[in-house]
């Protein structure tokens, strides 16, 4: 399906433009959850936030747990990266997200993940 939406965007677009939020995520493990004082769940924890980033600017905080983006479901790091990935930047969507206070859901404005020249990611 990755496959299909980049050729498809290349089509559209002539570039493939992906979403951005600046997050460091891990798969959550059992060790992982007792490290930031969480119980053991489906989902992604946040490690790090970039400053000055989507992420930051929406709220999410390292030990957040992200259970969905919109409505799509998070239970890896590669569910995350690829619902990420396929906002269109600059538009609006929800991240679910579990944090030791509770529940929450929190707007997030993906900007435009940046190519280097060597067509790798930054």
């Amino acid at each position: 399906s990755t496959a299909r939406q980049v050729l498809e965007a290349i089509v559209r677009d002539g570039e493939v433009v992906r979403g951005w939020i600046g997050v460091e995520p891990q798969d959550l493990n059992a060790e992982l959850a007792e490290g930031f004082g969480l119980k053991p769940q489906p989902g992604v924890i946040i490690t790090g936030v970039l400053q000055n980033s989507p992420a930051a600017n929406a709220g999410l905080r390292p030990g957040d747990v992200v259970t969905a983006v919109g409505a799509q479901p998070v239970l890896k790091v590669s569910d995350l990266l690829s619902a990420v990935a396929a906002l269109p930047p600059g538009q609006a969507s929800t991240l679910s997200v579990i944090r030791k206070e509770g529940r929450l859901t929190l707007n997030v404005v993906p900007g435009q993940r940046q190519i280097e020249r060597n067509n790798r990611p930054r």
